[in-house]
């Protein structure tokens, strides 16, 4: 892990911002579909556990403190005591059953409203996302709400005088950033050894005195909880795969004749069959429907260099839009005419001006970043009124709306999966668990928002092209965050967009990675890896794919050179098809597979790859 450099010249007020979830191999769903929590274990949010650790360094360093701060039931004190154990100097826990319902904007306004009650602080700590739901809107939201800058996925720090020096983890991007205290930031997973207490009679031992719980009363008439949420949970549907689970015998050829025979008849090899759960989006049209010219305007948050990602939401745009004679506008920098072909029907392009502009060299984002995209499309979305706005799930996209939610106080659904509309509204299909449950939501607020996944949405054919009206915005980069390089390693839209994926574990030796690309490359396939390849830079941490890392629901997924660990597998649960290769029987992928293959991965391939060749050709 890294050592951040600690270069403090004063003492300093640190708060880690801690999220109590349930053990993911252990949720189980009541009969209405809602998360049984009685005899639920319970723990420290993943990536939580980061910004504890961090925050604990800091604060010994500099000669100042460290509190934690958790919103959540009365059982929720236990990340406090947790905190405590390892070294935190104090736990804040609102509880309330006021609280109860809270979904992302009224989390971040209870946060809030209990920073300003308990601080000030210099700096905020929180994980880049809860591995429960996924969204990563809180941290943005809760630094809009205190008008602090917010920094995402810190991956390296260092910390001299009152300026912060960043590495951030973005996706498939690596940004190097500058930002003065006070600020909100958001830990990646490899930043530092996570803060973990396992034994639960440690945290018993922590004094109760140190942790002080603060109701609603306390910080102000509210609205707060479910009164407070513009978000609401409709029907939840669980994704139940059905698994063939079949264990091939016999010879290898034979067992690769068996293999196709299987995964034909799931349609695995169809180009039309699509993935087990995560279908596109309800109602939305495969073809582009012709350009609006009035009505209400659904806006599309356009992120540089992401083409194909744009071209689904504005896809999706265009659909909707079309139900509600509505209209498509595209926002962002770089935004331009050649996307009317793709469904915009108007372009807003975002460009820095005044004296705080000045792009890095080869920056896509134009001098921009999401704090100043996020003023602009707040300005035109407070004068518009629009109908709704989509934007991608994404580092930047993520940040960019929840921000513009905070200020609109619009209800937004992150990372959803599907889109429709209903009665007039925007109904999104969000996922959870790691994909278990898939639940509809609806926006109460005017306004209603969405994040959306890459890959899950049809990507229409384009348009004549219909030469939208394209305008300039000129904002004024407020230079709070300061980005000095930008850099992409990879593509993460790859491995989202992909057919057929092949995931790799630490079974694999990198020096047979040459002939694993040439295989894949012969099936036109991608790859991913677990948590502990990308730990020793075998794969770019845009390959990751599990609990912290992407997940992905391609029509065929081969499993070669790894166990099949829960952390893992919960990512690829949505895939149509699952082959599993493991020279061991008893690995636990077995019990997640439709076909397995008791063998060294390579002479699998040595069968099966040339038969999947001319399969996926015909």
């Amino acid at each position: 892990m890294n050592i951040p450099r600690l270069e403090p010249t004063r003492p300093l007020r640190v708060l880690a911002l801690a999220k109590q979830i349930p053990v993911f191999a252990d949720m189980q769903l009541g009969p209405d579909g809602r998360l049984v929590r009685d005899g639920l274990v319970l723990h420290m949010n993943d990536y939580c556990r980061r910004g504890v650790a961090l925050g604990l360094q800091i604060a010994r360093a500099s000669g100042g403190t460290l509190s934690v701060l958790t919103l959540g039931p009365p059982s929720a004190d236990t990340v406090c005591r947790e905190a405590i154990a390892f070294g935190a100097d104090a736990g804040f826990h609102v509880t309330d059953p006021a609280f109860a319902g809270s979904d992302t904007l009224a989390t971040a306004r209870a946060l809030a409203a209990s920073v300003e009650y308990l601080g000030p602080f210099d700096l905020i700590l929180a994980g880049r996302n809860s591995v429960d739901a996924d969204t990563g809107q809180v941290p943005p939201q809760l630094a809009d709400l205190l008008e602090l800058p917010f920094a995402c996925g810190v991956r390296r720090l260092r910390l001299s005088g009152e300026r912060l020096l960043l590495l951030l983890e973005h996706n498939d991007e690596w940004l190097n950033a500058e930002v003065e205290l006070p600020v909100v930031l958001s830990c990646a997973e490899r930043l530092i050894d996570p803060c973990k207490i396992k034994d639960p009679a440690i945290w018993a031992g922590v004094d109760g005195a140190r942790i002080r719980a603060i109701s609603a009363a306390e910080l102000g008439p509210g609205p707060w909880g479910a009164a407070a949420s513009p978000t609401s949970v409709g029907p939840i549907r669980t994704l139940e795969i059905d698994r063939r689970g079949e264990m091939l015998a016999g010879g290898l050829a034979e067992q690769a004749d068996r293999a196709i025979a299987v995964l034909d008849e799931r349609g695995a090899l169809s180009a039309a069959a699509g993935a087990a759960g995560l279908a596109p989006g309800r109602g939305l049209a495969a073809e582009l429907p012709a350009a609006g010219r009035g009505g209400p305007a659904v806006g599309v948050l356009i992120e540089p260099a992401r083409e194909r990602h744009t071209r689904e939401l504005l896809g999706a745009a265009a659909s909707l839009a079309a139900t509600i004679g509505g209209h498509v506008v595209a926002l962002g920098p770089g935004a331009g005419g050649e996307l009317g072909s793709f469904g915009a029907d108007a372009v807003h392009r975002i460009i820095a001006g005044g004296t705080g502009a000045g792009a890095v060299p080869g920056d896509s984002h134009g001098g921009l970043v999401e704090e100043d995209v996020a003023t602009v499309v707040g300005d035109w979305a407070r004068d518009v009124q629009p109908w709704g706005i989509l934007a991608p799930s994404t580092a930047w996209g993520r940040e960019v709306a929840s921000r513009v939610a905070a200020r609109l106080g619009a209800g937004l659904t992150g990372d959803a999966v599907g889109l429709a509309c209903e009665a007039g509204r925007l109904i999104a299909d969000k996922p959870a668990f790691g994909g278990y449950v898939v639940a509809a939501i609806a926006c109460s607020s005017a306004i209603q928002m969405a994040t959306v996944r890459s890959g899950v949405l049809p990507l229409p054919e384009p348009r004549e092209a219909a030469d939208p009206a394209v305008s300039e915005i000129i904002v004024t980069p407020r230079r709070r965050l300061r980005v000095v390089s930008r850099t992409r390693d990879d593509d993460a839209d790859q491995l989202a967009h992909a057919d057929v994926v092949i995931g790799v574990g630490m079974g694999v030796h990198t020096t047979h990675y040459e002939r694993l690309r040439a295989d894949a490359r012969k099936i036109g396939a991608a790859l991913c890896a677990t948590r502990k390849v990308t730990d020793v830079n075998a794969m770019p941490r845009a390959r990751q794919v599990g609990i912290t890392g992407h997940t992905i629901s391609p029509r065929l997924y081969i499993a070669i050179g790894l166990s099949g660990k829960f952390n893992h597998t919960v990512g690829v649960r949505s895939s149509g098809s699952i082959v599993a290769v493991n020279p061991d029987r008893d690995a636990p992928i077995f019990d997640w597979c439709d076909v397995g293959f008791v063998a060294d991965w390579r002479e699998v391939f040595d069968e099966l790859i040339p038969r999947l060749e001319g399969a996926l050709a015909t």
